[in-house]
């Protein structure tokens, strides 16, 4: 019988210390959710103080573009209305594949010919160069083109690469939408090939 109520008197013992160590423990438990909660709160607003600065420095950063590319006149419709095809293209042509993009240019030359035919010295095949970009890049390397490459004023044909593999062709549908909106926030005309 001694056993049992010894065993008894521990087991009250024991369930009446419980309370008394939570009571002990609670605080400091609450207090380390507190601070959790205070860091999570903590890193949130910096998370989007460093976005809106982001978002300021890009719109910053676009409106500079804006300004730089408004130096190239407006294109002249009827410069242009009669190329048919991309080789006769005297402006940018921007070529749209999955993953890059092909952006020929020709470059000006000093002694410009009739019709954009260059010269015996320099024909207009020896002035065009393609540059491969990556969709993000597209802006930047539309701004530092020079602006002897703009001789129908900002106006840029974009096409589907014709190279593109057909199972890729959804993604290149996705950037040639894409690179589209990205000239036309420029302030550039885009003249899709072939014309939808």
């Amino acid at each position: 019988m001694k056993v049992t109520h010894r065993s008894h008197l521990l087991a009250v013992a024991c369930f009446c210390a419980i309370p008394f160590l939570l009571l002990a423990t609670g605080p400091a438990a609450c207090h380390k959710e507190e601070q959790a909660v205070v860091g999570v709160a903590h890193n949130a607003v910096q998370a989007a103080q460093h976005a809106q600065s982001t978002a300021q420095a890009n719109a910053s950063q676009r409106d500079q573009q804006r300004t730089e590319l408004a130096k190239i006149p407006l294109p002249t419709k009827s410069l242009y209305v009669d190329v048919h095809e991309p080789s006769m293209w005297s402006n940018p042509f921007l070529s749209v594949g999955a993953t890059t993009l092909n952006l020929r240019i020709t470059l000006a030359d000093a002694n410009p010919s009739p019709v954009g035919q260059g010269t015996l010295l320099r024909p207009e095949a020896a002035r065009r160069q393609e540059l491969q970009i990556r969709p993000a890049d597209l802006a930047d390397a539309v701004v530092a083109l020079p602006p002897g490459a703009w001789r129908y004023g900002r106006v840029i044909a974009v096409a589907e690469s014709p190279l593109a593999v057909r199972k890729d062709r959804s993604a290149v549908r996705r950037n040639v939408e894409a690179a589209i909106n990205q000239l036309n926030d420029l302030g550039i005309v885009v003249e899709e090939w072939p014309a939808r």
